[in-house]
């Protein structure tokens, strides 16, 4: 099953709504990256909302995903991060810190057009 990634006039909105499994995320991973390439996007909104908890390689795919993202060229702001989340991100040293984040899409959409001065 694959994650949709909808564009919204230059950003990527992508709202996870189930748990990922490994083979998910990396097509995830592969799926936003072309994404940026073919759209040029230079912002994209990932909302967790629905993610209750990750493992170590989930976690690591997506710190890469925010990575790889910015590396071309893309802003990225993580929205809905739920508890357990961010305590394993940080505890397998996951590095977000230059990664801005809402509490939902719409302020993550809101605070993308303010960074970006869109």
């Amino acid at each position: 099953m694959r994650i949709p990634i909808l564009k919204l006039h230059n950003y990527l909105l992508v709202s996870i709504q189930w748990e990922l499994d490994d083979r998910t995320a990396l097509q995830f991973q592969e799926d936003l990256l072309r994404k940026i390439h073919e759209t040029s996007a230079n912002g994209v909104v990932i909302d967790f909302t629905s993610i209750d908890f990750i493992d170590s390689f989930i976690a690591k795919v997506l710190g890469d995903v925010v990575n790889m993202s910015k590396l071309m060229g893309a802003e990225v702001v993580i929205t809905g991060i739920q508890p357990a989340v961010a305590i394993t991100l940080i505890e397998l040293g996951i590095g977000l810190e230059d990664v801005f984040t809402a509490l939902d899409l719409e302020k993550g959409l809101e605070k993308l057009q303010r960074e970006l001065g869109d």
